[in-house]
């Protein structure tokens, strides 16, 4: 679903305001930005990159390298996951702000710093498809962050934006074992349409990546041969 008429017109007015409010400034620290980015390199630099992680699911690995246990086992239905943030810091902020605050400012980074990071990866896709949210949560909340992230990038990257349907109103699942969340979504998804050979379906966080391989099985079922996931961040091992 999207985000309701006045909160659209909020977030236009104010993503074209954003760098009228703190002209020259680094939105993290407030120091001299590299030209025409809203972030100085010592800033950008010292984000949580999520530089070593799984080559599949993208599951931040620490000091290793290559796949983690969960894909070495069980494969999931993606191909592969693009997602160069770690959820924490800085980061784990501005996606609170945007998620749970609708903050303008913190969307506007937050496309910033997804485009600067998915550069050579936008190829790969014909078309993109966000996570959708239930009816009832999207009324509760007010707009569904993934959808309003995926129409930025498509606007960007010339790539159109597909809808899928949650048809189960699944409850929070922070309590729930890496296994009960994968069963908890089993059929949670539909497509009412039949999909391009190669999408990319986009998140905010990707948590233990039930969801987003419970909805690319849906896009596989739906006719997508191959299957990517662009994601903003990646909780760290040990997280909920």
């Amino acid at each position: 679903m999207l985000m309701n008429a006045s909160i659209a017109r909020g977030f236009a007015a104010l993503e074209k305001a954003l760098h009228r409010v703190l002209p020259g400034y680094c939105a993290f620290c407030l120091g001299t930005p590299e030209p025409g980015l809203s972030w100085c390199m010592p800033c950008y630099r010292e984000l949580a990159w999520n530089v070593r992680s799984c080559r599949i699911c993208g599951e931040p690995l620490g000091h290793m390298r290559g796949h983690c246990h969960h894909c070495r086992e069980s494969p999931p239905d993606f191909a592969a996951a693009y997602v160069p943030l770690r959820y924490e810091g800085a980061v784990r902020q501005l996606v609170q702000d945007f998620k749970f605050h609708a903050s303008p400012r913190a969307g506007v980074l937050l496309i910033e710093l997804f485009l600067s990071a998915l550069s050579g990866c936008q190829a790969q896709a014909q078309a993109l498809l966000p996570v959708p949210l239930h009816s009832a949560r999207a009324r509760e909340r007010g707009f569904n962050q993934s959808q309003w992230l995926a129409e930025q990038l498509g606007a960007r990257l010339g790539l159109p934006v597909l809808t899928a349907t949650r048809e189960v109103d699944t409850p929070s699942q922070r309590s729930l074992s890496r296994r009960a969340r994968f069963d908890n979504l089993t059929d949670a998804f539909t497509l009412p349409q039949r999909l391009p050979a190669r999408i990319a379906i986009i998140d905010d966080v990707v948590t233990t990546g039930a969801t987003v391989n419970a909805l690319s099985l849906a896009a596989r079922n739906a006719g997508a041969r191959e299957v990517t996931i662009y994601a903003l961040a990646r909780t760290s091992l040990g997280s909920p």
